[in-house]
């Protein structure tokens, strides 16, 4: 007979088997499409505590364990200010899937908080410079945040809706302050109502949101986002398809098209070179 599998066995066994095709197929295919992993890299983890980076972190587990292409791995928490409730989660759910997380100490919240403009713009920069600084300590040349499709494409809205331009979330990015740093998003096609489902199924239940700055109402951040995430919701019970759609034209932004763009932060128009391309383009 065989033997019965322990708690974080059965979890590892969902992600490869019942939530292949919606989790571990999705988040392989984003590290192949982007070339997020390569031979000799050091990855850090980047573990909130909620839904999103415990997923990652168990995946990039999985793929460590498998993959034919060699690479350290490293789990980094970093405690912002939480209450002792919340990092007993954190350290309790990281116990449970067998994760190895390194937990280091910041006063981000306490900062942030005596901020009396923008504390979640702050938070977030400074969370990420900590993040880099300690992945650097420990050897490590790319960080791993746990950015989902549907992240993707409510930035790409919000952009549009609320920054009037177009701007998208990439799936890697070069870090300008920590030279040899990469930022890499291996979720970048993963979806969330496919997470929220993974957690169910395992009765797991993680940080919500920790965030001391939630409850103030001078900070529209979160507002506009969850504004974004009920729209797409109405819009999709007509058109199911949506969020595919809206992701794909990120990878299809046909420029001929555009009255201007910008590359590099310089703006372009489409009147550069428009007289010779005249003859290229269709009026249709």
């Amino acid at each position: 007979m065989p033997r019965e599998l322990t708690r974080c066995e059965a979890i590892e066994r969902s992600l490869i088997k019942k939530y292949r095709k919606q989790l571990w197929n999705p988040f392989v295919a984003a590290v192949q499409r982007y070339e997020l992993i390569r031979a000799g890299d050091s990855v850090a983890v980047c573990i909130s505590g909620g839904k999103d980076s415990m997923l990652l972190a168990k995946l990039m587990q999985e793929l460590h364990r498998h993959t034919e292409v060699p690479f350290d791995l490293h789990f980094l928490v970093m405690d912002p200010g939480y209450a002792p409730a919340n990092r007993r989660q954190i350290e309790e759910n990281a116990a449970l899937l067998e994760l190895p997380v390194t937990i280091f100490q910041s006063d981000i919240f306490e900062v942030a908080a005596n901020t009396p403009r923008n504390p979640c713009y702050l938070c977030a920069r400074m969370r990420r410079g900590h993040l880099y600084k300690q992945a650097q300590a420990l050897g490590c040349n790319k960080i791993a945040l746990g950015h989902h499709l549907n992240d993707v494409i409510e930035t790409a809205v919000m952009s549009m809706f609320y920054g009037a331009q177009m701007q998208a979330m990439p799936p890697k990015l070069h870090s300008r302050n920590f030279p040899g740093m990469e930022l890499i998003r291996p979720l970048y096609c993963v979806k969330e109502q496919d997470i929220i489902a993974w957690a169910r199924y395992n009765d797991l239940h993680f940080l919500q949101c920790a965030c001391r700055m939630t409850q103030r109402s001078d900070e529209p951040g979160a507002s506009k986002r969850q504004q974004v995430k009920t729209l797409l919701r109405d819009l999709k019970k007509e058109t199911p398809n949506i969020e595919d759609n809206i992701f794909a034209s990120l990878h299809a932004v046909c420029l001929d098209t555009v009255p201007g763009y910008k590359s590099k932060g310089v703006a372009h128009t489409f009147l550069e070179g428009y007289d010779e391309a005249s003859a290229d383009v269709s009026d249709e």
